[in-house]
Order: structure tokens, then C-alpha cells, then sequence
């Protein structure tokens, strides 16, 4: 069954009320959720499950289910599934969650930065990481963190459109990722856009605006493979 996915409207909802419609091994699945499923380098978000009584289950991960937008709450092993049928309340680890907001976007930021095709990428709550196909002498770290943070004072909002499928067959060049294709089929894709620097499919939560990034530093640059260049950037 599909989920209706609450952050893809609002990323900064932190709870939501929903009806348990499936259970089974160590994960369950509501018809609805604020919790985003591991993918396109972000990790599942984690939180809890808050019972009708009070009581409440650590939910220690997400991840896709099998439906198109199904979602799979994963539980502690060991622990008590809810049942079909069950009313809840769904509340993320807020702290984790933000901090993949802002690093996900600074990734958005850093593609602008380092102008060449992303082979790979991948999101922490204190880091994060793009990999490009480009030699290596063209990646100067100071160059990068300096130029990395004059955008993010720019304090620029981000918005999310939606293109069609047709629209997005027309503009591939949209597509920055060499590894990760934007979804097809189902009609429209999702696009995030910050004016006047960046606009490219993606499915991921990202801050309102850059500036909530806050000031971030090069952790390290180096040779992951003949056509991965790895660029490693934290919190400053």
C-alpha cells in the first residue's frame, strides 16, 4: 500500500497521527508518515511510535517498502509490532533529521561549486559526500570551502517543483547524478530548486533556506577510483 509522504510537502513536520495498515518481520507500515525511507545517499530517519496509552516503540529505521511511496517503519529486534488497524503518532529524532536536512542540501551547493558529473554520494548527521568524475588536479579545498560558504551567506530559500516526465525526457541536463537516476512513471518529477544556483531532480529533505546550513569545511579531498574524485565536507 502507498504511503502518503508528509515530508515531501513539509520537511520540518516532526510528528504526524496515522492508522497502522500493515505489520509483519520487524518493521510496520501507516497510511501515512513524516518518516523518509533511506535513499539517494539519505539514511531512513529514526524516532518512535507513541501508543494511544503513552507507551511508545523506538522506531530505529526507515526504509522503502514494495508499493510505490510504501514505507517501512523498522522496530528494535525484539519488539512488539503494532497492529493493523492501530492509531498512532509517529515522531521523529528531530536533531538527526535536521542535520541531514542541511547537509543534504549543502551537497545541492557543493554540485555548484565543483561543476563536473556526480558519480556517488552519501549523507551523515555531522558530514556528508559527493564523488565527481574530474581530474584531480582541478580540486583545491580552500577554493571549495570559500566558495562553498559565500553561497551559503547568500541565505537564498529553496523551493520544490514538480516537473513532467515529458518535461524532464526534454531537459536531461537537469540530471547532475551519473548514479542515481531521477524515478520515471509516475507522471511528474520531484525538483529542488535554490534560484540562481542550483535546480535538479531530487526525493530528499532539504533546510527552507541555505543559510540554515550554517558555515561548513573541507574534511578531506582525495582518489576514490579512475573516474571518483571523493569531496568530504562537515559541519564547521
Amino acid at each position: 500500500m502507498s504511503t502518503e509522504l508528509l515530508f515531501r510537502d513539509d520537511a520540518y513536520l516532526r510528528s504526524c497521527a496515522a492508522v497502522v495498515v500493515a505489520a509483519g518481520e520487524r518493521g510496520f507500515e501507516t497510511d501515512r508518515t513524516v518518516f523518509y525511507p533511506a535513499g539517494g545517499g539519505q539514511p531512513g530517519d529514526s524516532g518512535a511510535l507513541v501508543r494511544a496509552d503513552g507507551t511508545s516503540l523506538r522506531i530505529v529505521d526507515t526504509r522503502k517498502g514494495e508499493a510505490p511511496d510504501g514505507v517501512v517503519h523498522v522496530v528494535e529486534e525484539g519488539a512488539a509490532l503494532p497492529a493493523p488497524g492501530e492509531r498512532v503518532t509517529l515522531e521523529l529524532d528531530w536533531e538527526r533529521r535536521y542535520a541531514h536536512m542541511r547537509i543534504h542540501t549543502c551537497l545541492h551547493v557543493l554540485s555548484c561549486v565543483v561543476v563536473a558529473p556526480v558519480t556517488g554520494g552519501n549523507i551523515a548527521a555531522d558530514r556528508g559526500r559527493l564523488d565527481f568524475d574530474i581530474d584531480m588536479s582541478l580540486l583545491d579545498a580552500a577554493r571549495i570551502e570559500d566558495e562553498l560558504n559565500a553561497l551559503i551567506g547568500r541565505a537564498i530559500g529553496t523551493e520544490t517543483v514538480w516537473i513532467t516526465d515529458d518535461e524532464m525526457a526534454a531537459r536531461p541536463e537537469l540530471v547532475k547524478t551519473m548514479s542515481v537516476k531521477p524515478p520515471r512513471g509516475a507522471g511528474r518529477v520531484r525538483l529542488l530548486r535554490i534560484e540562481g544556483i542550483d535546480l535538479q531532480p531530487c526525493g530528499g529533505t532539504h533546510v527552507r533556506n541555505i543559510g540554515e546550513i550554517g558555515r561548513v569545511k573541507v574534511l578531506r579531498i582525495r582518489n576514490e577510483g579512475r573516474r571518483n574524485r571523493r569531496v568530504e565536507i562537515g559541519f564547521a
